[in-house]
């Protein structure tokens, strides 16, 4: 095996520069493990940004990966499979929508959604063709193709890379008065919103915003378009982030008057458990039907390999618990990042949900704090990465127990206390 400097270097000497990585090389993972080359153990505290819910390498996913790549693995849909229809019974009934198209890359679900959503406003709700507007948030991340950074507010993501798609509007994240605003024109055919804004700083919205945006989408004729590719599959707590705060234990596909049911759902990430790329797009069929035959498609999309993991990922969502779990652990986790903030001043703010949870360093955006503190968390044996600059995503596989979670606390407990006692400089 190549040692972790080999790794880095081979990869700065060949790969297109459009990661930055944390200096860490990662050669093995179980459970809520990952080993580098040396040995060295980790904590995994960003689960490859919530596709690894289920933990690494789970022997019921691998198994089923390795029976169904010896028997079958891609058939395209020029032709019927003996698993596509099964598949999408399963999703259908799992999460209660009538029809399922599958595609790959969590983009791709998005893409996916912004065509059916289009093609919707023309054919069924009459809006004048080539003039449909779709309503998305201000600091949203939805991908990075080139439809999805025409309405990205990262410049990072957006410069130097266009001309741009048009036909979308913007408003703030969390701002009823705004959505209504917007909905008033006849053009808009559906709002693009995370029930949790996850690459923005694990940004929870009010209680009651994603039923009140729903109700509004629907009193104007406009379809509430749902992207939980990082906080569906039990990741905050919930089935999906948009079963809102009921007390259904996780399970509001079978208690549907807790369930705020978008008319399009954005599914990705941890639905294949980190084994194998799959996404899906579910909607019923007043909405799914204005797709025909040659309309949109993809080679690898509903291959047999991914269908079959997935169900897999999903049965262990649900036999092993892990939203109760993720709930559970999530208060006990704010908690304790609570207590830490009163002890530090190096956090500004705690907020999150379940295992998808967030801590502010006290700190600009601009400034390498929270950098050199997941550095220090990575010498300590837990990795974590920021965002926007000076927050920190704290996200492990949702297979932890709480003997693992609270000697994750003392790590970042230890860490932040040992970096403030260091620090020359007084914090901002």
């Amino acid at each position: 095996m190549i040692s972790s400097e080999q790794a880095m270097s081979l990869e700065n000497r060949y790969g297109a520069q459009n990661y930055h990585p944390l200096p860490v090389v990662l050669a093995r993972g179980e459970g809520v493990y990952v080993w580098d080359p040396e040995g060295n153990r980790y904590f995994d505290f960003l689960s490859a940004y919530s596709a690894v819910n289920q933990g690494h390498c789970h022997p019921k996913i691998i198994s089923t990966l390795k029976e169904q790549a010896e028997t079958l693995t891609l058939t395209s849909r020029a032709f019927y499979n003996n698993v596509l229809g099964e598949f999408q019974q399963y999703l259908s009934e799992y999460f209660g929508f009538e029809k399922v198209l599958p595609m790959n890359t969590g983009a791709e679900g998005v893409e996916t959604a912004i065509k059916l959503a289009r093609k919707w406003a023309y054919e069924i709700k009459g809006v004048e063709e080539n003039k449909a507007e779709i309503i998305v948030c201000r600091n949203n991340f939805h991908g990075r193709t080139t439809t999805i950074i025409s309405f990205s507010d990262d410049e990072g993501a957006s410069k130097n890379f266009g001309p741009y798609t048009p036909g979308f509007k913007k408003i703030d994240y969390n701002n009823l008065e705004q959505l209504e605003e917007a909905l008033q024109s006849d053009r808009v055919a559906g709002f693009l919103v995370e029930p949790i804004q996850g690459e923005a700083g694990v940004m929870v919205p009010d209680d009651d915003y994603l039923e009140k945006a729903a109700e509004l989408c629907k009193k104007h004729n406009a379809l509430f378009i749902c992207d939980e590719i990082q906080t569906g599959i039990a990741r905050t707590g919930s089935l999906l982030a948009s079963c809102g705060n009921c007390t259904c234990e996780g399970h509001c596909e079978r208690q549907p008057e807790h369930f705020i049911k978008p008319d399009i759902l954005i599914l990705g990430k941890a639905i294949s458990g980190g084994v194998y790329p799959v996404s899906v797009v579910l909607a019923d069929s007043k909405v799914m039907d204005v797709l025909k035959p040659g309309q949109h498609g993809s080679t690898f999309g509903g291959n047999p390999l991914g269908c079959k993991v997935a169900m897999a990922a999903l049965d262990v969502v649900k036999d092993e618990n892990l939203a109760q779990n993720a709930r559970k652990l999530g208060v006990i986790f704010r908690d304790e990042m609570n207590q830490l903030a009163s002890e530090s001043s190096l956090i500004k703010a705690v907020r999150g949900k379940g295992l998808l949870n967030a801590v502010e360093i006290n700190d600009t955006p601009e400034s390498k704090t929270a950098w050199q503190l997941c550095v220090q968390l990575k010498e300590n044996g837990l990795l974590a990465k920021p965002t926007h600059g000076n927050i920190i995503r704290f996200a492990p596989p949702l297979i932890m127990t709480e003997e693992q979670l609270m000697e994750c606390v003392q790590i970042i407990r230890k860490t932040f206390l040992e970096y403030e006692a260091d620090y020359t400089e007084p914090i901002n």
